[in-house]
């Protein structure tokens, strides 16, 4: 595997390095020991689905609170989306900046994103679905979001989402979360 930091603090690409041959390829997805001595421990405790019907579909931008925040590691099986992780931690040099990644079931790559992030994705194709790998168990109760298109990110998608969550469309903008 090889890690690529981003331009946002804690949240890193990660790509396959596939062996190959007549077959097809093999590629290591994770390994605790590569991600610990590339200087991002990362363990998974779940391992969840989204599954995604048609092009256009967003989905965030999720966070959980804080002590339950989680580190996840994204990737697709089908399709393709762009990927997008906003920095939410008060302390961090790149508070409130945002990153945003294609992820595709042809390439691979994934999306490791520290804790203390916001994340959500827009899918680009029909069918399209993404694995989430998560460093703790679930706990219901602790889910916050910021809006996708809220002013104080400035996140540009590249397509327009054609369909969103109610949820998801009504988070209040970012400065009047307090």
């Amino acid at each position: 595997m090889r890690f690529t930091p981003t331009a946002v603090e804690g949240v890193v690409v990660v790509d396959l390095d596939p062996v190959g041959d007549e077959r097809g390829f093999f590629a290591r997805l994770h390994c605790p020991d590569e991600f610990a001595a590339a200087g991002h421990p990362f363990v998974p405790q779940q391992t969840s689905l989204s599954r995604n019907v048609r092009a256009g579909t967003l989905r965030g931008m999720h966070y959980e609170a804080e002590p339950h925040t989680e580190a996840k590691l994204v990737r697709v099986t089908r399709g393709r989306i762009f990927d997008v992780a906003v920095d939410l931690r008060p302390g961090s040099q790149t508070f409130r900046q945002w990153t945003g990644v294609e992820l595709s079931a042809e390439t691979g790559r994934a999306l490791l994103i520290g804790e203390g992030m916001a994340h959500g994705f827009v899918t680009l194709e029909d069918e399209t679905d993404v694995i989430y790998q998560i460093n703790r168990i679930f706990e219901p109760g602790h889910g916050r979001g910021v809006r996708w298109n809220d002013p104080a990110f400035g996140i540009h998608w590249p397509v327009e989402p054609t369909v969103i969550s109610e949820r998801d469309a009504g988070y209040a903008d970012f400065q009047e979360q307090g």
